[in-house]
């Protein structure tokens, strides 16, 4: 089962590509989760592809709120910039036999989906629209 599934009421923010890389996301998210108790080799490729994909996205969406000069984009980008030093930290104590990813960690980032798409990307929909 699914551990995030995307909906249009839940997760849309009105901005079709930004929606469609969050979709991407989703499914990154819900590949690494059902791979938690693989191998590690297996588990260091579906988390290097999610981290790699969430770098990607969050430049996708900060190249077009600084386009569009979105307000709060110095605010968002540091949401952002937070949350992609805690992926590169467990990345590298990962690769380095330091630490695991396990149900806890996929839970840890629906988490930080779960209140940064709807309370933070939703905002940006009006102005990118614009």
């Amino acid at each position: 089962m699914a551990l995030i599934t995307w909906t249009q009421a839940q997760y849309g923010t009105t901005v079709a590509k930004h929606d469609e890389e969050h979709k991407k996301l989703f499914t990154l998210l819900n590949d690494l989760h059902d791979n938690v108790a693989k191998d590690r080799a297996t588990i260091g490729k579906k988390l290097d592809a999610l981290i790699a994909y969430v770098v990607e996205h969050f430049k996708s969406e900060e190249d077009n709120m600084k386009s569009r000069n979105y307000p709060d984009f110095a605010a968002h980008k540091a949401e952002h910039d937070k949350l992609v030093a805690t992926c590169a930290d467990l990345q590298k104590k990962f690769h380095a036999g330091a630490a695991e990813i396990n149900a806890d960690t996929t839970a840890f980032v629906k988490s930080w989906l779960d209140t940064h798409i709807p309370n933070v990307d939703k905002r940006y929909g009006p102005c990118l629209n614009a």
